[in-house]
């Protein structure tokens, strides 16, 4: 893909991996940057940086989980400065606990970032790119995209359908001249990771590592860039010996927590339901003591 003098639009663009793909897009000479997050000042902060360079900068602070929002956006977007012609959806959240102590609000935030979000965000910006036929849509994924970690189960979930999306798209657009990629960093040092635990022997990558990776597979065309060399050793891993990598998971797998009962609270029905029979045995043993005698 030719990165001079073109438009791309980058989520996820406050911190992290995203903000390094903007860095990188603009020292490589993209003409334009449309920076999306939720939080303004952090990108007005990157938007900053990205003129300095001069490349242009414009900031859209959006939360991607609501439909209409981004609707609207896109279609003011592209009137104001399209066409758009290269699409990079990193926003993406996580969050890392043991199945059996995860909680539905943290399930549902991360797919309806991870997934529907740039679901959402890649239809409208599709459409648009197909009406020119031309544009290239990069989804990133996660080495746990293609090797599952224990105590993320539904991150690595949602790394897994970003994958099976990217291919699909893949085929499906290809007739629109529109090239659909999938990045898969290992884990990378950026604020979303902090507060996890780390596995043994994995050692995080920079965020600007992962945007030059992004740069090399762009100008090579590649439908599937995998970064860092632990990537490239667990892939041929699971591929040659699925049993040996299960076991370095293991062995690697942060420590768990001291086994605790798990015990949920009684619904509110249970505990009418509790109260009732309370009342019935009072009632009932009364009277069966009442006949005995």
């Amino acid at each position: 893909m030719k990165i001079q003098g073109n438009v791309a639009l980058i989520t996820g663009a406050s911190r992290g991996i995203g903000k390094a793909i903007a860095l990188a897009l603009a020292q490589q000479g993209m003409k334009k940057l449309i920076l999306v997050a939720r939080d303004r000042q952090k990108l007005t902060e990157v938007a900053q940086e990205i003129t300095a360079m001069g490349t242009e900068a414009v900031i859209i602070p959006l939360d991607l989980t609501r439909a209409t929002e981004v609707n609207i956006t896109v279609a003011q977007l592209w009137r104001n400065h399209g066409p758009i012609h290269l699409l990079v959806n990193c926003a993406g959240v996580a969050y890392q606990t043991s199945f059996l102590r995860s909680k539905l609000p943290q399930l549902q935030e991360e797919l309806s970032v991870n997934l529907l979000g740039m679901y959402t965000l890649t239809s409208l910006i599709a459409r648009r790119m197909a009406s020119q036929k031309q544009g290239t849509i990069v989804n990133v994924s996660s080495l746990m995209g293609k090797v599952a970690a224990p105590t993320m189960a539904t991150y690595s979930a949602t790394k897994f359908a970003i994958l099976g999306f990217t291919q699909a798209l893949r085929q499906e657009l290809a007739e629109y001249n529109i090239q659909v990629k999938a990045l898969l960093p290992s884990l990378t040092d950026t604020d979303m990771v902090r507060d996890l635990q780390l596995f043994r022997w994995v050692v995080p990558m920079t965020p600007q590592q992962v945007a030059q990776a992004l740069i090399v597979g762009l100008q090579n065309d590649a439908p599937e860039i995998l970064v860092g060399w632990q990537s490239h050793l667990a892939v041929w891993c699971q591929r040659l010996a699925p049993w040996l990598l299960e076991l370095i998971l293991k062995i690697a797998a942060p420590p768990a927590p001291r086994k605790q009962q798990i015990v949920e609270k009684p619904s509110l029905f249970s505990r009418i339901n509790r109260f009732c029979d309370v009342l019935l045995n009072r009632n009932v043993t009364p009277l069966v003591s009442a006949r005995k005698s």
